[in-house]
């Protein structure tokens, strides 16, 4: 069986100290165990990412205020040697100023991957507020070479760290900030931005935007769709689901999800969802382009007697078509009304 891996930064309850563990699924969406029963390793920093390098080799970064890594063993969940520091000079990682005890602007949060035979080393930058800059080498474990800001001090969280992948020909950037509701430096939201590196392979300076990354594709709302496929979403959270999987819950009136970009073609005929109830039940709007756009659809939602007792509903669909913003709006009476699990829509004949 090939395991996914997960490398998480937390706190040994004998020690009292940060440690670096590792937990491993069968599945990316878990559920996780702890592999080891113990650190992964232990020297009191923190935020580790793990890099797989050509050959195989699996190496695994983390560290504040200081840079480590290690060579991971084949199964991911053991290491060869030990823990070695990557010197932190500011030609390597850029000038701080006025912290004599941080002289260069690495922070924490590294994302180190390789491109087109490059090595990058992506950090959070000079607290606090961090920005995130980068640093590039022609080995895993440099040396470095100090190449500048991506991301600049913005948003509304003290903190931001960085993910980088290309996918699908596109390259993307990953970060975080405290733009959602309620949201600051410890009530975090992930967001993405679509860039272009420069010939030499450098970055352009990225901004947060409200808009995000453009779509990748359309989506197809002929095949089932978990509930949980949302752009946005007001009011609703997701829960495991005793059919697997997760579902959406904790829906009350009003509250809604935003599926975007979905490919209707000549039109659809009818929808179809998976449901539970123990509340009062209610109903799923089928609305286009926005919260409050027109319904094409209206499927009541029936109690079934607990929140995880599924059952299907459909209901018929005039006016889908094209490609659009798809909003299903829950409502109903008081507390909370259902949950779903997926749905489909059926095309016209």
């Amino acid at each position: 069986m090939k395991w996914v891996h997960w490398y998480v930064p937390v706190t040994n309850r004998a020690t009292g100290r940060y440690a670096i563990g590792v937990a491993v699924s069968d599945s990316p969406t878990g559920p996780f165990r702890d592999a080891l029963g113990h650190p992964l390793v232990e020297n009191n920093e923190i935020d580790p990412t793990v890099f797989i390098d050509d050959d195989g080799q699996a190496y695994l970064y983390w560290g504040n205020p200081n840079l480590w890594y290690l060579k991971l063993n084949s199964d991911m969940t053991s290491y060869s040697g030990g823990p070695a520091r990557i010197p932190l000079t500011t030609a390597g990682f850029g000038t701080r100023d006025g912290d004599p005890n941080r002289p260069t602007l690495f922070e924490e949060g590294p994302w180190v991957y390789k491109r087109n035979g490059l090595y990058y080393l992506v950090f959070a930058a000079k607290c606090c507020s961090e920005f995130i800059a980068y640093s590039t080498a022609p080995g895993p474990t440099g040396p470095w070479t100090y190449r500048g800001t991506i991301m600049p001090t913005q948003g509304s969280s003290f903190t931001n760290h960085p993910g980088v992948i290309d996918f699908n020909g596109g390259s993307y950037f990953f970060y975080h900030n405290g733009a959602l509701p309620g949201g600051g430096g410890f009530t975090r939201s992930v967001a993405v931005e679509k860039f272009d590196y420069s010939a030499d392979g450098g970055f352009p300076t990225i901004n947060m935007t409200a808009a995000g990354a453009p779509q990748a594709g359309t989506l197809n709302p002929y095949v089932r769709q978990e509930a949980e496929t949302i752009a946005w979403g007001s009011g609703i959270e997701t829960e495991p689901s005793g059919e697997g999987g997760m579902n959406v819950g904790w829906i009350e009136n009003g509250d809604w999800i935003k599926v975007k970009g979905a490919a209707f073609g000549s039109g659809a005929a009818s929808f179809t969802a998976r449901v539970a109830s123990a509340g009062s039940g209610g109903t799923i709007e089928l609305r286009l382009d926005g919260s409050t756009g027109r319904v094409v659809g209206s499927c009541q939602v029936p109690v079934t007697g607990g929140w995880q007792s599924w059952t299907s509903v459909s209901c018929s669909v005039n006016g889908a078509t094209g490609t659009r913003d798809l909003y299903l709006r829950f409502t109903g009476g008081s507390g909370y009304l259902f949950n779903v699990n997926w749905w489909q829509f059926n095309a016209a004949a």
